[in-house]
């Protein structure tokens, strides 16, 4: 869907989408580290008919550059996915709450040390943040264009609450448990 949103504005050859992701920050929500990933896509966008090659090139200076047009089913598409995403909330299935299933294996002191450096990692994620919200504000750049920023601050501030609220509850000790503790529950399932 991004690479269809930047073909939308204009025709380009994939070096120049990953750098235009970069340089708009878009690369905080999608990944293009690996330049064969986007040529992988291009090419699935390709043989779905939603992009087509506009021209192939070559100047002295750089290899041949083959420049891609959005078609008309692609600009349809990227709206209809982008609706899609919007308004429909999916199970995205992220790292940290998989990781907290598991954090029992890590007893209550490992524990409340991982979180809190979970919590300084958060705020030094947040500083980053309203660094570039400051610079974009000095930009003069219109709010849409950084609503993604704006939700991701949003998250990363609840999920700071969040985990500073777990450490504080370990620290005090409302939240302990050892293996003796958990040992009831282990065989719950033959139970129902």
């Amino acid at each position: 869907m991004t690479v269809l949103g930047i073909l939308t504005l204009e025709p380009m050859h994939p070096y120049g989408i990953q750098r235009r992701i970069k340089e708009w920050g878009k690369d905080q929500v999608v990944n293009v580290g690996q330049r064969a990933g986007l040529y992988k896509t291009i090419g699935r966008l390709q043989e779905a008919g939603l992009v087509a090659v506009r021209e192939t090139g070559r100047d002295q200076q750089y290899p041949e550059r083959t420049v891609y047009e959005i078609t008309d089913t692609g600009r349809a598409a990227c709206v209809g996915w982008l609706a899609e995403m919007i308004a429909v909330p999916r199970n995205e299935f992220p790292e940290f709450p998989a990781a907290l299933s598991s954090m029992m294996l890590l007893g209550p002191d490992g524990a409340r040390a991982e979180l809190a450096r979970r919590a300084d990692a958060l705020r030094a994620r947040l500083a980053d943040m309203d660094r570039d919200a400051e610079l974009a504000a000095k930009l003069g750049l219109p709010r849409v264009t950084a609503l993604e920023d704006e939700y991701l601050r949003a998250v990363t501030v609840a999920e700071l609450a969040w985990v500073d609220g777990v450490v504080a509850d370990l620290t005090t000790g409302r939240l302990t448990w050892s293996w003796e503790s958990l040992a009831p529950h282990v065989d719950r399932s033959s139970d129902a």
